[in-house]
């Protein structure tokens, strides 16, 4: 069996899940914790009674700890300077969301991967989720038929205080790139173009744009649309999403919390008839892996002992960051962007 020596990068509140993770694994063994803050270090170390050493610069940390794979916590404007310094010196990377900053940055973290030969993968934990895994697999199995149409609305009223009431785009920057994920994941398709307006409505407490509105061509011939808010008062979504998936034969329904169900067109002569009977089929799924951060870690220590890509590997997730920064090109330029270009 492998052993895993972990520098973790970051040592904020989201590192908590990723220890908590590497301390249940029986081959792993974080051996470095790394923050620009010492004291964040040596605080992270204490609260998991961690003996491991604490430092402020990574180089050092990965040289002396002799560390083999990190764990990039760090602000999505650092994950490229991490990432790339931790491939060259021979570590695998597992990072958080979203890859990269820039579709730039993005494209290096991958040539790095490539060039070093070592593994790059992101966090998406919302791939890993029973409901979600139940909804794909009634549309790979053909229960709707060829997908044309795939929707989803966001729509929280959240109070957040701190950085995210002064961001220019909170709501894409910060969250959508979870939902695009999805529906990248949903669909098994991936994006090819993006219309996206955003904007700021009456009774924000944003500074910048809580609210967007997104159109999205597929690989397949679908179109995925997005509607959120971070500013919307009552009546809220789950932090899943609720979507309509609409095929040829049929749509399935997912609000994000309850089992996905379908409604089909069916069976038998139904010539003449303005509105077709339809047929309830209730979602079904085997899958029974860990849900969250912890399915997502699974994924990705199973795809190295298997030497292949995770599931969320960077040569896959730039995809889901190009709608991302492809959005906010689209919002700021006012025009259609062709995301083939774009990554």
């Amino acid at each position: 069996m492998t052993s895993y020596k972990i520098a973790v990068i970051g040592c904020g509140g989201m590192a908590n899940a990723w220890i908590d993770y590497a301390q249940k694994q029986q081959n792993c063994t974080i051996v470095a914790l790394v923050d620009i803050n010492l004291d964040y270090a040596q605080a992270m170390a204490d609260k998991h009674e961690l003996k491991c050493g604490v430092y402020t610069d990574m180089t050092q940390a990965i040289t002396e700890s002799g560390a083999n794979l990190v764990f990039d916590v760090t602000i999505p404007a650092s994950h490229h300077q991490v990432s790339t310094t931790a491939l060259q010196l021979g570590c695998n990377v597992f990072g958080e969301k979203p890859m990269a900053a820039t579709m730039q940055e993005a494209r290096d973290i991958i040539r790095v991967a490539e060039q070093t030969g070592k593994s790059f993968s992101v966090m998406q934990n919302r791939r890993y989720n029973t409901n979600i895994r139940a909804f794909r697999n009634m549309i790979t199995k053909g229960s709707i038929g060829k997908t044309g149409f795939i929707s989803a609305d966001f729509f929280i009223g959240a109070h957040f205080g701190g950085f995210r009431d002064a961001m220019d785009s909170p709501l894409i920057l910060d969250m959508a790139i979870h939902t695009f994920d999805q529906a990248r994941y949903l669909s098994g398709a991936n994006p090819i173009s993006v219309y996206c307006h955003e904007f700021n409505p009456a009774g924000s407490w944003y500074a910048g744009n809580s609210s967007a509105i997104c159109i999205f061509e597929f690989s397949d011939g679908s179109v995925f649309n997005y509607r959120g808010s971070w500013s919307a008062e009552g009546a809220s979504t789950s932090w899943e999403a609720a979507w309509r998936v609409i095929g040829e034969q049929g749509t399935i329904i997912w609000d994000g919390t309850t089992a996905p169900y379908a409604e089909v067109v069916s069976p038998g002569d139904q010539t003449g008839k303005f509105i077709r009977d339809y047929t309830a089929i209730q979602a079904e799924c085997s899958w029974s892996g860990n849900e969250g951060h912890s399915g997502c870690l699974d994924e990705m220590f199973s795809a190295l002992r298997e030497s292949r890509p995770a599931e969320t590997d960077g040569h896959d997730n730039i995809q889901s960051i190009a709608m991302v920064l492809g959005a906010l090109e689209s919002a700021k330029s006012g025009r259609k962007i062709d995301l083939r270009e774009f990554i």
